[in-house]
């Protein structure tokens, strides 16, 4: 599947605006999801958005509230939210930059790929990845994504550039209280030469693809060996009586639809065999099942 470009505009370096696209550099499609599923009747469990004494609302009439006092709320319509102008919706501009080992990891969030957008802007975009190699620099400016404005780093990844999102100093908890427990004795010198040697003895270059998700793994496994085995209680959209809603995520899509698919066949040749006469036992008998 095709990368869907979160945000495009300009990287503007003083007066040198390239045209770019920020995609995502991680992926979620390859985690096992799972459906919340009412034991009872087998029905899926879906999630409503309700209102003390009103019960399900409409989305439309949803604003977002901030809690000024306790339970006390200055209302705010999106629209209002929407209209607030900033230069970054658009522009990321790199207005500082630092030592590429200057940033303490405590502050990098999440992972994101920068492209230009066509083949006219790309020698500008070679000129600043090839600048920031050769000056073993990163550079720091802050951009909107999603309805929020992150702080943001950049810095030359293979043939292109990386944009890794940055907490704001605020977002960041001090570790004194946890650590000041701590003893600050001197190790002894044996434990820290045999420590020492076991870290040498392990230290490789870092491979990615060496490492896996077990747990992962083991989910899938569980959850073939279960869609594999006759024995496993199974549900079906004709069962709970609720169709999926679009969008949600399925552990085994083509097991599902060999489920699906087995149920139509099964309900279609007992219905083609049942005289008309027999509808209501008919009735009987799924009322009976649903129980």
């Amino acid at each position: 599947m095709a990368s869907r470009a979160l945000w495009k505009g300009q990287l503007r370096l003083s007066l040198v605006s390239i045209p770019v696209e920020i995609h995502s550099a991680t992926k979620t499609s390859s985690r096992i999801s799972f459906r919340q599923i009412h034991g009872p009747t087998g029905k899926p469990i879906h999630y409503q958005k309700v209102a003390d004494g009103v019960g399900p609302v409409d989305a439309d009439e949803i604003v977002k509230g901030f809690e000024y006092d306790d339970d006390n709320y200055v209302l705010i319509d999106p629209d209002e939210i929407d209209a607030i102008k900033l230069e970054t919706k658009k522009t990321f501009e790199l207005v500082q930059f630092v030592g590429a080992c200057e940033i303490s990891p405590l502050y990098f969030d999440k992972p994101y790929y920068i492209v230009p957008t066509d083949e006219l802007a790309q020698e500008a975009y070679r000129v600043v990845r090839d600048a920031l190699r050769q000056s073993e620099k990163i550079g720091i400016g802050q951009v909107t994504l999603r309805g929020r404005e992150y702080l943001a780093a950049i810095k030359p990844c293979g043939d292109g550039l990386l944009m890794e999102t940055l907490h704001y100093e605020d977002e960041i908890r001090s570790a004194d209280p946890l650590f000041s427990n701590i003893e600050d004795d001197e190790v002894s010198d044996d434990l820290l030469d045999v420590a020492s040697a076991l870290i040498e003895k392990k230290t490789s270059p870092f491979d990615a693809s060496a490492y896996k998700d077990h747990y992962s793994q083991a989910l899938r496994d569980l959850v073939d060996a279960k869609t594999k085995s006759k024995k496993t209680k199974r549900v079906t959209a004709s069962d709970s009586g609720e169709g999926r809603p679009s969008g949600e995520n399925v552990v085994d899509l083509m097991a599902a639809l060999k489920q699906s698919l087995k149920g139509s066949e099964k309900s279609k040749s007992s219905t083609s065999k049942k005289p008309a006469a027999k509808k209501p036992s008919s009735r009987s008998s799924s009322t009976k099942k649903a129980s």
